[in-house]
């Protein structure tokens, strides 16, 4: 025996027809000008995703693992001692150049020298920061006048040799 469903009666009523009410057309706002904003945007668009994009490595964090990719594990991590900075008392021949120092300046120290066949100048320390400018003890300025800077120990050791060969001067940084 078989099942079969009954097909349901055909319609005959249409609904009947109604007219469409007049309305103002519909516009997206700015669409028509967006791409158009994009292009003259170049640059702007450019910068907000480089921002997402670096938003989102910030946000996904460090990948922690056994080695750093390159290095093998057996190699050792070298950590680098911190450079022990020292406070160097410089005489320098200018003294009225030295007036001019602050502590918290940045001077390079010059070295020249006056050898038979002309003047010899180098750079003795670069960057240099002045830790204090001590008043002079005699008021005169003709035999030079003191400054300590801060600047590693090594180069301290250049600076007491150059001030006992030569005659020295700062320039600011």
């Amino acid at each position: 025996m078989s099942f079969t469903h009954p097909s349901p009666p055909p319609r005959t009523e249409t609904p009947a027809t109604c007219e469409v009410p007049h309305f103002a057309p519909v516009r997206v706002r700015g669409g028509r000008y967006q791409l158009g904003r994009l292009v003259r945007h170049r640059r702007r668009a450019l910068a907000a995703g480089l921002a997402v994009t670096a938003a989102a490595l910030v946000a996904a964090g460090p990948q922690h693992t056994d080695r750093a990719r390159g290095h093998p594990v057996a190699d050792p991590v070298r950590h680098h001692r911190a450079v022990e900075m020292v406070a160097a008392p410089v005489r320098i021949t200018d003294g009225a150049t030295v007036r001019l120092l602050r502590p918290g300046d940045r001077v390079d120290v010059i070295a020249a020298r006056e050898t038979a066949t002309g003047g010899d100048a180098h750079v003795v320390a670069r960057g240099a920061r002045v830790t204090k400018v001590p008043e002079p003890l005699d008021g005169s300025v003709d035999s030079g006048a003191l400054v300590v800077l801060s600047v590693p120990r090594s180069l301290a050791a250049r600076l007491a040799g150059a001030g006992a060969t030569a005659r020295l001067a700062v320039t600011l940084c």
